[in-house]
């Protein structure tokens, strides 16, 4: 089995503006791309910030943020993924949609399962109602986004045929020790990798202090974010996810055959 490279990619989002936060992102995914990473990872809702303001930040299946993701991956030959406002054929609400664009024009899609009814997320966008694996390489990525975090329940029934969660988030740095804690928690728990990516940054008037991470099956930080105060700063990180790392944790400590 070979190893993944992902690019967990911290950035800032400028606020409702999805071309000019495109354009921004473009580079940096090019030097991710340069870097090695078979997969990058951009935030939750990445091109217009976390918006309830749906007739400005909801978009059409496969419109212009998906297929942003779709050319970045065409262009460099990797995945790229991050959340989208997306209308739902049918549904008189848009979704908070995590979509993972792949090199030959795959398109896969998980909608976010919790909103975070806190901040009313469920006055403007439905809820999804199924899970989603996919395999990049030999690896397999179970997906999330934000607010998910906090369900441990919905990561232990994917353990089995998970080797690293990819969870994408604009969680508030008032916040920020909670996300810590949680994407250190759901690694340990399930014995996989968790790839956590938040942004940076203000928006609707909330600070984000990114904290992005990739933990390992152990526990153990394998790539952390530079905590420099509660706004963040634009960083990428760099790790390899391997399914035999896994695949070894799991068997010399068997604590996931003892769940009842």
């Amino acid at each position: 089995m070979s190893a993944l490279r992902v690019a967990a990619v911290q950035h800032d989002i400028v606020w409702e503006d999805r071309e000019a936060t495109c354009a921004r992102l473009v580079p940096r995914i090019a030097d991710a791309a340069g870097a090695g990473a078979g997969l990058v990872v951009l935030s939750e809702t990445y091109s217009t910030g976390f918006s309830t303001a749906i007739d400005v930040v909801a978009e059409d299946a496969d419109g212009p943020s998906v297929t942003f993701l779709a050319e970045q991956a065409l262009a460099h030959g990797i995945w790229v993924c991050g959340s989208v406002p997306e209308r739902v054929p049918g549904a008189t609400r848009p979704s908070n949609c995590l979509v993972v664009a792949g090199p030959a024009g795959e398109r896969h899609r998980y909608r976010k399962i919790h909103p975070f009814t806190f901040a009313g997320e469920h006055e403007h966008y439905d809820a999804g109602h199924e899970h989603v694996t996919i395999t990049v390489g030999d690896v397999r990525l179970s997906l999330f986004v934000c607010y998910d975090l906090r369900f441990a329940d919905e990561f232990w029934a994917l353990a089995p045929v998970t080797d690293a969660y990819v969870v994408v988030a604009n969680w508030p740095a008032g916040r920020r020790t909670h996300w810590q804690t949680l994407l250190r928690a759901r690694a340990i728990e399930n014995q996989a990798y968790v790839v956590g990516v938040n942004r940076v940054g203000s928006g609707g008037g909330l600070d984000y202090a990114g904290d992005s991470a990739v933990i390992g099956p152990f526990g153990d930080e394998i790539a952390v974010a530079p905590d420099v105060g509660s706004t963040g700063v634009e960083t990428t990180l760099l790790a390899d996810l391997d399914p035999a790392h896994v695949a070894e944790t799991r068997a010399r400590y068997p604590f996931l055959q003892d769940r009842r």
